[in-house]
């Protein structure tokens, strides 16, 4: 279904409702700023997902600025505020989403015995009511309101069924069963999905949708089912299934599902798939959430043959062991041909090709800068390090606190490492040096010595941002936990302890932000 049409209860489309921003956004340290979630909307916008569900507007008032950002900025997608079902939530993503050429407000509240009892402390008629009541307030501010029982699939069905029976007549459009926890298995998931649909009366005025949770493996696998078995027409699922414990639903394994097996799901999409890859790296960039090379569709190894036989079977004819082409969800072999000879214009063509952009005039000149810095120091340049220089915080024209500024490192046999730092912190330039167990031990410890943030240190992650090559990019990631904070700091460069630094003040940058994140619910 193109996503220039509004989502029809059409018998063959399928609605994608993407919600990296929101769900995606609950696993600790992925929390985004709000350019960061504007430039995912973006991308999400030319993978022509239908619905981009851009956060939870009244946890925080940076959600609210960043619902309220991407709705103005998303022409193509409809965009979608979570709220819990009382008037002040409704009132916010209402407000949030005002500026939207199309918008949703997604609501939702607790119906399973154990959430009722333990989390909500509510009765189920209390809930009965404050769901009927929120649907109908909702419906008064907007006329697309997707309504979800959280944790519905470990609710009484007789109790579940009045209460949808009840939001659609107060104008629910979708109507969600999530599986909140990751109980679900496919077929009693599918069934599940089936017989709520028999047996509530007014099922065929809404669409029906499905949001899984991966705990035990299974979020695809029963997403798949509750539209194949079930008779849902939207996917709820997020870029490389990104989500708090063990993630959500991935978008890329779901679309590639149906569109290889279109012959057995006979639903047709309108993903641009060419987009998945640079989606993926997008988020994985923004994040720090490395994806394993293993990965369906976007793993570094998903269409890599190590196998003589497979590799002699490729070769004679793809499809031997290739059920999709790598070029066809956004793989490319091509090096960008641009060196620090290259001009400003064929540097903005290729960010263009890669499906990057960015608003203000400067923070192309800062990637651009950038580009030159690194041509100076790499021979090649892949399209994953423009990726990954335009993905750099150091990029964004967000006023950083900290900045590297110059580092000098010495290691060798028998001595302890020793590292010279200097960087600013605000306007001041600072020095600092400190040993360490390792060089990147040794900088780190040097930067904290005056940083003194108190932080702990809870990951330190590095992935070559190209491979096969001693020359490739490392990305660090590193995870910092402070008084209840989590956050996650990115770097990028051919010496991986200036990555690291980088990556360290990356994450310092976030807990020196005054800007509070607020768990949603979901």
């Amino acid at each position: 279904m193109s996503v220039h049409e509004s989502p029809t209860m059409s018998t063959d489309s399928l609605i994608i409702f993407d919600t990296t921003l929101r769900d995606g956004e609950q696993s600790p340290g992925a929390s985004m700023t709000k350019d960061e979630k504007l430039r995912i909307a973006r991308q999400l916008e030319r993978l022509r997902v239908d619905v981009i569900e851009a956060g939870f507007a009244a946890s925080s008032p940076g959600d609210f600025e960043a619902v309220k950002a991407i709705a103005a900025a998303i022409k193509d997608s409809i965009v979608c505020s979570l709220a819990r079902a009382n008037d002040r939530d409704i009132t916010q993503a209402a407000l949030a989403l005002a500026g939207a050429a199309r918008s949703r407000i997604h609501t939702f509240i607790a119906t399973s015995p154990l959430h009722m009892e333990k989390k909500l402390r509510m009765t189920p008629d209390q809930v009965f009511e404050q769901a009927r009541l929120a649907v109908r307030f909702a419906r008064n501010l907007n006329g697309d309101i997707e309504f979800s029982p959280e944790d519905g699939y470990r609710s009484e069905p007789d109790f579940l069924c009045r209460v949808l029976e009840a939001v659609i007549d107060e104008g629910a459009t979708t109507i969600n069963i999530p599986d909140t926890v990751g109980y679900a298995v496919p077929e009693l998931y599918g069934a599940f999905i089936r017989d709520l649909r028999e047996r509530v009366p007014n099922s065929d005025k809404a669409i029906w949708s499905v949001h899984c949770h991966n705990d035990l493996g299974m979020a695809v696998a029963n997403s798949l089912a509750g539209v194949k078995l079930g008779g849902a027409r939207q996917i709820e699922c997020t870029i490389n299934g990104l989500g708090e414990r063990a993630g959500n639903c991935s978008l890329e394994e779901v679309v590639m599902a149906l569109k290889t097996r279109r012959d057995y799901f006979g639903l047709s999409l309108g993903i641009d798939a060419s987009q998945i890859v640079a989606a993926s790296r997008l988020v994985s960039q923004t994040t720090g959430f490395v994806v394993q090379p293993n990965k369906a569709v976007v793993g570094a190894n998903a269409f890599a043959h190590a196998s003589g036989i497979h590799q002699d079977g490729v070769l004679k004819a793809r499809d031997t062991y290739e059920i999709m082409r790598a070029e066809d969800v956004g793989w490319s072999a091509n090096k960008i041909v641009l060196g620090k000879l290259s001009g400003r214009n064929a540097f903005k063509q290729r960010l263009q090709e890669l499906g990057l952009s960015f608003e203000a005039e400067g923070d192309v000149n800062a990637a651009f800068a950038k580009f030159k810095e690194l041509a100076d120091r790499k021979s090649e340049i892949f399209d994953e390090d423009i990726i990954a220089l335009v993905g750099d915080e150091s990029v964004t024209h967000e006023q950083e606190h900290y900045r590297l500024i110059a580092l000098a490192q010495h290691s060798e046999t028998g001595e302890r490492p020793h590292a010279r730092i200097a960087f600013a912190i605000g306007d001041t330039e600072v020095q600092v040096e400190s040993d360490g167990n390792g060089p990147v031990d040794a900088s780190l410890k040097a930067i904290e010595s005056k940083v003194a943030s108190g932080a702990e240190l809870v990951l330190y992650s590095v992935n070559a941002i190209t491979s096969g090559s001693t020359e490739s990019q490392g990305e660090v990631t590193v995870r910092l936990q402070q008084g209840g904070r989590i956050v996650n700091g990115v770097g990028s460069d051919p010496d991986i302890v200036i990555a690291s630094a980088k990556a360290y003040l990356a994450a310092l940058n976030k807990l020196h932000s005054k800007a509070e994140r607020v768990a949603a619910q979901g």
